[in-house]
């Protein structure tokens, strides 16, 4: 697991706890900024995810050259 997975899981998290707050005071601005921490979390998780996939592939990459 990468700092962008873990940081976008945090800001994920905290984005839900921001819009269910906002709900719960009928403060729809503060819903909305929860919604949009959501999306940016779920985004930097996916560019983890990618940064993962390719520092294995070149792993396999690597491996693969090495057995040649």
């Amino acid at each position: 697991m990468n700092k962008n997975q873990v940081h976008g899981a945090v800001k994920d998290l905290a984005g839900k706890v921001q819009e269910e707050a906002g709900k719960l005071v009928g403060n729809k601005v503060q819903e909305a900024k929860g919604l949009q921490k959501q999306v940016a979390g779920k985004a930097e998780e996916h560019l983890g995810d990618a940064k993962e996939k390719v520092k294995e592939a070149r792993e396999l990459a690597k491996a693969a050259t090495a057995k040649s």
